[in-house]
């Protein structure tokens, strides 16, 4: 991994779609927590895959089916390599959601009643909804971290609650926020959960695209993140476990290829990762995540971190100027991501979504998918901005115009509220 600060103006040549016009103006895109681009390289990884190898993988024995199995079990090894795990330990799912579902499904069968699951306000409806349905299904108890007015997981009020306890079984939390960009401060959740014998599972899908990721150092047992934030395909997502613990838990769904043997008076399970991957996988978009994985690799993830870090720092400096932006998140961008939300005036976020993109900026507008989180700050809905490593400081600029552009369209006199 090379460690030289980002050529950005040669990453986003490598980026097709940055070249597009909306309208009359040139493309802004600040939506990358929604989903981020995808360079040429992995367009055509996947569309040479299915050129030149297309077949079922496993189980096809001709030349197209021994090529296809190597091309798809080379991706898990490269993604495997990019978070520091082993092949065996990286399941591939259609993506972060469907990770998570598998780990509350599989995780939280062991769960009972009296027993404990512990998540936060600043999830993603994903890493909250799997674990109500799991404490429906067995009647374990559902708990949560509250949020400091800067949108950090209360630790303090955690404490005072004994929030995790040895009643605890399973904690889950997001590495970073895809509303407020605050951390989690993993080391010393891990540190709680492990006291009590809990499980740590962390929804990674605004970490691994962003920043150096290494299993054995980041304190979790399961770690879900999406290939399509991380400049992969679509319909491909990915679950890591500690080896011991994917042998420990039962299938998620049934079918076949995650089997070892059927009889119809019972079956036998495939060992992990194979367990958890029945039917026909994402093969060629796992073929372009092990390119995406691959180009970010060359251009280093600490240097894209810095990138991303100086970004959300101009971000939130321009940002401040305007006295009509409520900030959801912390204010200085020490120890935060890029995902960076806030309200304009009293205009409503869908309002001026709209009219950014009439300037070619594209912003998110809602509660993504984020809403116990904006209940807790007493807002329906926050405009959103995120970048990437093919950001530039100019396109904060563009922003910051259309801002102003937006307030004086709603007739709200910028610099007054």
């Amino acid at each position: 991994m090379t460690s030289d600060p980002i050529d950005v103006e040669r990453v986003r040549r490598d980026f097709p779609i940055l070249s597009r016009r909306i309208g009359p103006a040139e493309l802004v895109y600040l939506d990358s927590a929604n989903t981020a681009h995808k360079p040429a390289v992995v367009i055509e990884a996947e569309a040479q895959h299915y050129r030149c190898h297309n077949a079922n993988v496993a189980r096809a024995m001709h030349t197209l089916g021994a090529e296809a199995t190597a091309a798809f079990e080379g991706a898990r090894g490269r993604v495997a390599a990019f978070v520091g795990a082993r092949p065996e330990e990286i399941v591939f799912t259609k993506n972060a959601t469907e990770a998570l579902n598998l780990a509350a499904h599989s995780l939280g069968a062991g769960l009972g009643p009296g027993d404990q699951v512990v998540v936060s306000l600043a999830e993603h409806h994903s890493n909250i909804v799997p674990w109500q349905m799991a404490c429906q299904r067995s009647g374990a108890e559902l708990r949560w971290f509250d949020l400091t007015e800067e949108g950090r997981l209360d630790l303090e009020r955690a404490a005072a609650e004994d929030l995790i306890n040895p009643r605890t079984k399973i904690v889950a939390v997001t590495w970073v926020s895809n509303v407020t960009g605050a951390v989690s401060p993993l080391a010393q959740i891990a540190a709680q959960a492990r006291a009590v014998g809990a499980r740590l599972v962390v929804d990674g899908s605004q970490g691994v695209p962003h920043r150096p990721c290494d299993v054995a150092e980041l304190g979790a047992d399961l770690l879900a993140f999406t290939g399509h934030k991380l400049a992969g395909p679509t319909g491909i997502g990915v679950l890591w476990g500690r080896s011991e613990l994917l042998e420990a838990m039962p299938p998620f769904l049934g079918g076949g290829e995650m089997i070892e043997v059927v009889r119809m008076e019972g079956s036998t399970y495939a060992r992990p990762p194979h367990r958890f991957e029945a039917g026909t996988p994402p093969i060629a978009q796992a073929v372009g995540l092990g390119a995406a994985v691959e180009y970010l690799s060359a251009w280093g993830m600490d240097a894209i971190a810095r990138h991303e870090a100086d970004i959300t720092a101009y971000a939130l400096d321009r940002l401040a100027e305007l006295p009509e932006v409520r900030l959801l998140g912390p204010a200085d961008p020490a120890d935060r991501g890029g995902a960076i939300a806030f309200g304009l005036a009293d205009l409503h976020p869908h309002d001026v979504m709209q009219v950014l993109d009439s300037y070619g900026v594209a912003v998110r507008g809602g509660h993504h998918c984020a809403r116990p989180l904006h209940r807790r700050f007493q807002m329906g809905a926050s405009v959103r901005v995120s970048s990437y490593l093919y950001t530039t400081r100019g396109e904060i600029d563009r922003l910051i115009e259309a801002l102003i552009a937006t307030l004086e369209f709603f007739r709200v006199r910028p610099g007054r509220k």
